[in-house]
């Protein structure tokens, strides 16, 4: 794509201009999520199920785990060398718990909530997310559309130390901002893991639907333990109470473009969906023109990521302009309020050398070791404080990769490819100093523009990571050719047993074979589609759950749910959750943004890799829940009680009916959570005028319960119920009709 650019920078002047005083090295440790054990269990076989589990950022390096089902200690001896294990003594006709209990200096200490495997679960590596899929429309121009489950984002929203996910979606008739139409609106939904839905945000039809205009920065801003998300709203924008922002005025011209109007970046609360606080966008688009075409092209390049700026706690950045003008601004959400930190534009006085010099995308990490995040843009970085860090002047691409590729060299290095001949000279592919943006080493790039760029550790015969694209090879990070032949230049994902990187290409993961130079594939399920069309990106990668390795989630094909794929190959070494990792963190949050890329730690992570640094964190929001939840289709149902699904509304995939002739629905193995008496949390639905009364029955002591009406028959309410339960996970609580129905019955909670 032709661009508009500035006479770049020689290199000679670059390094003087970023030659940077020496800074200490930081005290303060980072903000972050409170996690749980993040427990996950897989069935793989007629009796075995693949357990994994968090080390936590903050776990003493001498930890151990016992592995329990129900009250069985799965492991003859306490595990230190990984956080996995195969269990191969399960019954699986019936319903398995499994908690995981630390280990310190011998002594066992209290379990973590646990993972629930339902009786006769299907052998597969996934967990499903059931969606409520949106109804789809028909745009002014007469173009009908549907709605595709798009980019994701994982955090902690309701402060229960396990993430929720938070989806787009994306109209079938969204555009590139090189194209003009109409689109639908574009919708935010959140979810527990579960399936049950929290909120919808609508963000209307001021707000344009394709892959550069929204991106949603979700994460606890504000250190209470519960993440918020931003994004960039306008008129009509419906939060996810119903309360809509601004005004109802339309003002998308006919050819769907939205070129005039209030722009706004709103907070919204991560549990309700609420907008909290709304701010005019900066930079606001003043006159179209100004950003190098008249038409709105470039005016409505977006970019977003979140950032350590004060090297404690996390801001949000939001950006528009790439091609031409550059524009970021830093905001933070504190005690309610919310603020600009800074905001750096490229036209200002001596800054013009940042014209042009962005990405589709950025990254974000501490580069010049002060303890606080810089952005890097592309070609250009910001630093902390909002002052430019370096423009090498290579110009805009359309890919970038940062963290230690080379452990052999100092700080972190950047691997880049660039789009313009006539800017980048000599370094169409670049790998160069993060700190200073001055090429060591690249490839010409053969006059052409270079859209995609990979890197990770794949052979292990080299140091560190190797680096490659479409055009030059496979190189290793010291610029030497291994190869003509390169693996596929999209995502990557830590997925098997050693510490090298798979490759993520469209719904395939595959292994390099670094003796032949070939690609193969290792892991390619069915039922399941990428997003973004050529960008063949998946919702979201990132270490969700499970031990240290890396869950990728894709959309079913058909929309109907999430499916997060884990590993159930077992690892033979140990390492902290990536989510403890403050730069693989923020890289999570910041995935969505515009040509998604994978995320990347602070520190070398492949073969022959030095130990793991210690994480210099702290946790914020309280200690992590240990409550349970326990699905009524994952019960045992006898009597005549049915799992049905004809009343929307419920979690998981549906609900136990029970018959007018009596019937019981039974939780086994259910975890008594430091045992002792529990306010057990029934969710269910009545529909009737008139109570239903039935029998409550916990590890043989029976009590007598009663169900409102509910109001209807997809109203979801909950009774709640004290019960004494035992400190293991051998409790049993049944729920039995005394002679007439009940009401349906969704779920129980164990506190």
């Amino acid at each position: 794509m032709k661009i508009l650019k500035r006479t770049r920078l020689s290199l000679l002047a670059l390094a003087f201009i970023t030659l940077l005083p020496a800074v200490a090295l930081r005290a303060a440790p980072y903000q972050m999520e409170n996690l749980g054990r993040g427990v996950v269990a897989m069935r793989t076989g007629s009796s075995s199920v693949y357990v994994g589990w968090r080390l936590l950022g903050l776990d003493s390096s001498s930890i151990g785990f016992n592995v329990y089902r129900g009250s069985t200690k799965v492991n003859s001896s306490v595990l230190t060398a990984s956080t996995n294990l195969v269990d191969t003594g399960a019954t699986l006709s019936v319903a398995n718990t499994y908690t995981v209990r630390p280990v310190i200096a011998g002594v066992e200490q209290a379990a973590s909530a646990g993972y629930t495997l339902p009786a006769n679960a299907a052998t597969q590596q996934y967990l499903n997310v059931p969606l409520q899929i949106p109804a789809g429309g028909t745009s002014p121009d007469g173009v009908a559309y549907t709605y595709n489950a798009s980019d994701c984002s994982v955090a902690d929203l309701d402060g229960d130390g396990e993430y929720e996910i938070i989806l787009k979606w994306d109209p079938s008739n969204s555009h590139d901002n090189a194209q003009d139409g109409y689109t639908g609106n574009v919708l935010i939904d959140a979810y527990k893991l579960n399936g049950t839905r929290l909120w919808r945000i609508d963000l209307g039809k001021n707000i344009r639907a394709g892959a550069h205009y929204t991106q949603f920065m979700v994460y606890d801003f504000d250190g209470d333990g519960k993440a918020e998300m931003m994004v960039k709203t306008a008129d009509g924008t419906v939060d996810g109470t119903g309360v809509r922002i601004g005004t109802t005025t339309d003002y998308r011209s006919s050819v769907g473009r939205i070129l005039t109007g209030p722009e706004f970046l709103t907070v919204f609360n991560g549990q309700t969906g609420k907008a909290m606080a709304t701010a005019n966008y900066t930079p606001a688009r003043g006159t179209v023109g100004d950003w190098g075409d008249t038409y709105g092209n470039r005016v409505d390049r977006f970019t977003a990521c979140v950032a350590y700026l004060d090297g404690t706690r996390p801001s949000a950045v939001f950006g528009r302009g790439y091609y031409t003008r550059l524009v970021r601004s830093a905001w933070d959400w504190r005690s309610g309020a919310l603020t600009q930190r800074w905001i750096f534009d490229s036209n200002d006085s001596g800054k013009s050398a940042y014209f042009g010099q962005g990405n589709h995308q950025l990254t974000v990490g501490d580069v010049d070791g002060d303890g606080k995040d810089e952005v890097c843009n592309g070609a250009s970085a910001i630093n902390d404080n909002g002052s430019g860090l370096y423009a090498n002047g290579l110009g805009h691409g359309d890919a970038l990769h940062m963290s230690v590729f080379d452990p052999s060299l100092s700080g972190q290095q950047v691997w880049q490819c660039h789009e313009d001949p006539g800017s980048y000279g000599n370094f169409g592919e670049e790998f160069r100093d993060a700190k200073t943006g001055t090429p060591i080493w690249g490839f010409t790039g053969t006059g052409g523009d270079i859209g995609r760029c990979g890197a990770g550790d794949i052979d292990p015969t080299h140091p560190g990571a190797e680096v490659w694209g479409p055009r030059g090879g496979l190189f290793t990070n010291k610029g030497v050719l291994l190869s003509a032949t390169t693996p596929p230049v999209n995502f990557m994902v830590w997925w098997d047993a050693d510490l090298l990187r798979e490759g993520l290409d469209g719904t395939t993961i595959s292994k390099y074979d670094y003796t032949n130079h070939v690609n193969n594939s290792i892991f390619a399920p069915s039922g399941v589609s990428s997003n973004n069309s050529t960008k063949a990106n998946p919702c979201v990668s990132a270490d969700i759950f499970g031990d240290w390795r890396e869950e990728v989630i894709w959309r079913a094909s058909d929309n109907s749910a999430l499916r997060i794929y884990t590993t159930t190959i077992i690892a033979t070494n140990r390492l902290y959750t990536l989510m403890h990792d403050h730069q693989y963190r923020v890289a999570i949050a910041w995935q969505n943004c515009a040509y998604n890329q994978p995320p990347w730690p602070s520190f070398f992570l492949g073969s022959g890799m030095a130990a793991q640094p210690a994480a210099n964190i702290t946790y914020v929001g309280g200690a992590a829940s240990t409550a349970d939840t326990y699905q009524a289709e994952s019960a045992t149902a006898a009597g005549g009680v049915t799992i049905d699904s004809n009343n929307t509304g419920f979690n998981g995939t549906g609900f136990a009916n029970f018959p007018t002739t009596g019937g019981t629905l039974t939780f086994s193995n259910v975890a008594g959570n430091g045992g002792g008496t529990k306010n057990l949390a029934i969710r269910y639905a009545n529909g009737g005028t008139t109570a239903r009364a039935g029998n409550l029955v916990v590890n043989g002591t029976t009590t007598s319960i009663s169900f409102a009406p509910s109001g209807g028959w997809t109203t979801w309410v909950t009774l709640n119920v004290n019960i004494t339960l035992n400190n293991n996970s051998t409790n049993t609580i049944q729920l039995a009709s005394n002679g007439g129905d009940l009401g349906n019955i969704d779920e129980i909670t164990v506190p």
